[in-house]
């Protein structure tokens, strides 16, 4: 029986990484034991990442949210507040599209809210 080598393997495990790492500066893209520790970094940064971004995102929402109330003599906590008295329930997502886009009924909600802050 013939004796069998790794090379192929390795070369398509090598070749993996300097693919990720195309277009990388200097030696990250080019040689492999840098290059795999950089595209090692990298892919826990975009895992990392990919987590966070969810928090940037309601971190968003609630700035332009806090605008569109303030626009109403409110501020976001009152809003907040004075929508959950009314038993409305509309998320952050939504509601920072409304802000944005939907002027009139971004004010009615925020009439609402109002009205819900005065029955609590």
């Amino acid at each position: 029986m013939s004796r069998s080598r790794g090379a192929p393997a390795s070369r398509r495990r090598r070749k993996k990484i300097l693919k990720a790492a195309k277009g990388y500066r200097g030696g990250r893209g080019k040689l492999i034991r840098t290059a795999t520790e950089t595209v090692h970094r990298a892919g826990q940064y975009a895992y990392r990442d990919r987590k966070r971004r969810k928090g940037d995102m309601r971190r968003l929402w609630i700035i332009r949210i806090n605008a569109g109330a303030r626009m109403h003599g409110l501020s976001y906590s009152r809003f907040m507040h004075g929508l959950k008295a009314a038993n409305i329930d509309v998320d952050r997502k939504m509601l920072s599209e409304m802000a944005t886009n939907d002027e009139a009924g971004f004010a009615r909600l925020a009439e609402l809210a109002k009205a819900g802050i005065e029955q609590a």
